[in-house]
């Protein structure tokens, strides 16, 4: 896209592709001389090479940003910085030379709460593009991680991003989002319709876990059902946290065993 040009910004994208990350981890490159990598990926060498190729023909890495240390977004950091040399992580935990909060700069990035998907989970701003990582995807909805106050917080860095009135989202997986407006407010939409479909089956005497599933992700495929209860289990405490949770329901256990955390398309 032009804007993408205008803005010096490159995808790569990893051959990680599945029902979690659908098309792969996409990988932003922002800038030149030196660049900054938003999201390394996973650790595949192909994927790797094609970093450090296009990172070479802009001037070399400047820095890394994370949106969140899953290892689909962030098990190339080591690998990569063994190549191009000990360069900053940005990132809102861990072991890093950045440790970022809502409105920190990182290199050319601004940081932008948005927890949800993960407790760590940034989005960064660049002008009028917006890398959104896992909050909001180009296709389908993200897996919400029961935390204290996800999908509260997952709910307030949706608004905190419509308020940036970006052009452009650049996703972490799926195509690039061209209606950022409509895009947002479809996903508003989808969670407080799954809180609708959610109350509606605990006002019809649903408890479990299964019964709860098949009444409001009845559209999921069995094989994102365990994510999809995963959801299920942020949508009961933010229930609970506000105290509309009947007593009796059974909780999805947590953690649940994904393998690669990554992102359903019917959470």
């Amino acid at each position: 896209m032009d804007l993408l040009a205008r803005r010096d910004v490159a995808e790569v994208r990893a051959g990680n592709p599945g029902p979690f990350t659908l098309t792969g981890t996409n990988s932003w490159i922002v800038g030149r001389d030196p660049a900054w990598v938003i999201d390394p990926g996973p650790a595949l060498a192909s994927h790797l090479d094609a970093l450090a190729a296009e990172l070479e023909r802009r001037g070399g890495l400047g820095g890394i940003a994370l949106t969140h240390d899953h290892p689909d977004h962030a098990e190339a950091v080591g690998p990569l910085r063994e190549r191009a040399g000990a360069v900053p992580i940005a990132a809102a935990r861990g072991d890093v030379e950045l440790l970022l909060a809502d409105g920190d700069r990182a290199g050319p990035l601004t940081a932008v709460a948005t927890r949800g998907h993960a407790p760590d989970h940034l989005a960064f701003a660049l002008g009028e593009i917006v890398f959104s990582g896992d909050a909001v995807l180009g296709e389908g909805s993200s897996l919400l991680i029961p935390d204290p106050g996800a999908l509260a917080d997952y709910l307030a860095g949706l608004e905190r991003l419509r308020r940036l009135r970006p052009a452009l989202i650049c996703p972490a997986h799926g195509p690039l989002v061209t209606d950022p407006e409509a895009k947002l407010a479809e996903y508003r939409a989808h969670r407080v319709e799954r809180e609708r479909l959610v109350l509606e089956a605990l006002g019809a005497g649903l408890r479990t876990v299964d019964e709860l599933l098949a009444a409001a992700w009845a559209d999921a495929p069995a094989v994102l059902r365990p994510a999809a209860a995963i959801t299920l289990a942020a949508h009961l405490d933010k229930l609970d946290d506000e105290g509309r949770l009947p007593e009796g329901v059974e909780r999805p256990p947590w953690p649940v065993a994904l393998g690669r955390v990554g992102r359903p398309r019917g959470g």
